[in-house]
């Protein structure tokens, strides 16, 4: 398995993040994880809110802290995924959306790297002292849901959220 890094989004990274939101833009997919990359109207903008949403002090109204990480293959410092951290729930991310937030970029997948991704999220939770920790999914997602019941994903339920089945699960940490 090769080697990947999480890394804060910054502005060296600004061509691969536009390629990134590129290639989600082509497939017409949903960039989970990426804390709004696709509404943002530059990557600087982008990476400012990031910054802000990173401390309690400036995190936008209606949100929560949280880490966001662009997700580097070190042997040729590609970027092949995000993930987003959230520190706590609120009652929106409880239902859905959870602790974690991930996307691989569509030419990237079924190489195992969502798993990894996974691996290094969690090791991120535990350093924020987050115990338990909640991932959720599309129902009909099933290579997310096998990723989650990899790293001992424990489905609660399902629940409609605006029009769409989500799974949830807890992973003890």
């Amino acid at each position: 398995m090769e080697i990947l890094k999480l890394i804060p989004p910054s502005l060296s990274y600004e061509k691969q993040i536009q390629s990134y939101k590129d290639e989600f833009i082509k497939h017409n997919e949903n960039i989970d994880g990426s804390a709004g990359l696709a509404k943002a109207s530059s990557i600087s903008a982008w990476i400012n809110l990031i910054k802000s949403n990173s401390n309690e002090a400036t995190v936008a109204e209606g949100l929560v802290t949280a880490s966001t990480y662009i997700v580097i293959r070190e042997d040729d410092d590609y970027l092949i995924g995000m993930i987003d951290i959230r520190h706590h729930l609120n009652d929106f991310l409880f239902r859905s959306g959870g602790h974690i937030g991930y996307s691989v970029r569509h030419s990237e997948r079924n190489k195992g790297y969502a798993k990894e991704m996974l691996r290094l999220a969690l090791m991120e939770c535990r350093d924020l002292n987050i115990k338990k920790v909640l991932v959720t999914c599309s129902k009909d997602n099933l290579a997310s849901a096998k990723v989650i019941l990899f790293h001992n994903g424990k489905f609660e339920n399902s629940l409609l959220i605006d029009g769409k089945v989500q799974n949830r699960y807890w992973i003890d940490l």
